[in-house]
């Protein structure tokens, strides 16, 4: 059974104790039921991982750390997924594998097509759980670099920050000609652009096109916003990255 892993925001020096915070002690004592002398992997996204055991300390645990490391499991691919915010779970389950398929970052935007609609207030807390989604997500794959979620903005608004970006970036679009096997590898960092549930505006694909984007097929099937992004990433992993 492989060891536990969990994401702890603190400084986490060898020969060193710390008190794990309350939620990460709940689910390592109360959900996996760990004992006292049982080997943890402790990471706070600087890139490594330290080795230690935990103890129960009343109702919390501690943990004592004892050998730091940091293995290479990033990507050598440095995608920033921009995905039109799809409703529910659907939307979890997008993140979490984008995070198993090495993306490097997040940028949720709402699109005309978009169904779910959310004010200031649960904007916010909508990325604070996809954080929380995406910091799951590399405590299983073993990833020590957390992928930032950015804030929640209309695809107008992120759209003229577009510009400043590097590298290529491309467009999921069903009625594309043009396919991966078709194009070059990155030679810098790359842009993926999927849609929500209804897809995207036509106004929408033709201010991405006038931006830079490069139209990209799937291939025949018309996929679901949760498959889409998904499909591309493993793709590109595939034939440009550590698939």
């Amino acid at each position: 059974m492989p060891i536990p892993r969990f994401y702890c925001a603190m400084p986490l020096p060898p020969g060193r104790q710390v008190t794990l915070p309350d939620e990460v002690a709940r689910h390592a004592v109360g959900v996996l039921r760990l004992r006292d002398g049982d080997d943890i992997i402790l990471f706070n996204g600087d890139g490594s991982e330290c080795l230690g055991q935990l103890f129960k300390s009343g109702k919390g645990a501690e943990v004592r750390l004892k050998s730091a490391c940091s293995p290479e499991r990033e990507s050598p691919l440095d995608i920033t997924l921009v995905q039109g915010i799809s409703s529910g779970e659907r939307m979890d389950y997008t993140l979490q594998k984008a995070v198993e398929l090495g993306v490097t970052a997040i940028q949720p935007v709402t699109m005309k097509r978009t169904i779910v609609r959310l004010d200031d207030d649960k904007r916010h807390k909508r990325r604070l759980h996809w954080q929380g989604v995406v910091v799951s997500a590399c405590e299983q794959c073993g990833r020590n670099h957390v992928p930032p979620v950015a804030a929640i903005l209309d695809f107008p608004e992120w759209l003229a920050s577009v510009p400043k970006l590097a590298g290529q970036r491309f467009l999921l679009d069903p009625e594309a000609t043009s396919r991966l096997r078709d194009l070059s590898a990155p030679v810098e960092v790359v842009t993926l652009l999927a849609g929500p549930e209804g897809g995207f505006d036509g106004n929408e694909r033709e201010a991405a096109i006038r931006a830079g984007f490069t139209r990209l097929s799937l291939g025949p099937r018309i996929l679901r916003t949760e498959t889409a992004a998904l499909a591309a990433l493993a793709a590109m992993q595939s034939r440009w990255g550590d698939l």
